[in-house]
């Protein structure tokens, strides 16, 4: 995956938005923060983890549970680092 593009990037921050503030700030700060320089199979990870339903990335991001996958728990503790 190359460095993703200023274009990119819009896109993403616009997927970020989920209707919930909470979910919204984490995940558009990631993407403004450490998405740029995350290795490919992180980037990857988050393009998938923001496929899932906004139920399950609240669990996650919030409510703390752990996914099984290693690659999305290590997304999800990427993601809520300050």
């Amino acid at each position: 995956m190359a460095a993703p593009s200023n274009e990119d990037v819009r896109k993403l921050e616009w997927r970020c938005r989920r209707g919930m503030k909470e979910l919204d700030l984490l995940l558009v700060r990631y993407v403004k923060t450490r998405f740029a320089a995350a290795s490919n199979d992180e980037r990857r990870a988050f393009v998938e983890f923001l496929e899932w339903p906004d139920p399950d990335v609240a669990r996650y991001l919030i409510a703390g549970d752990v996914p099984e996958e290693p690659q999305f728990a290590a997304l999800c503790r990427a993601i809520r680092q300050p």
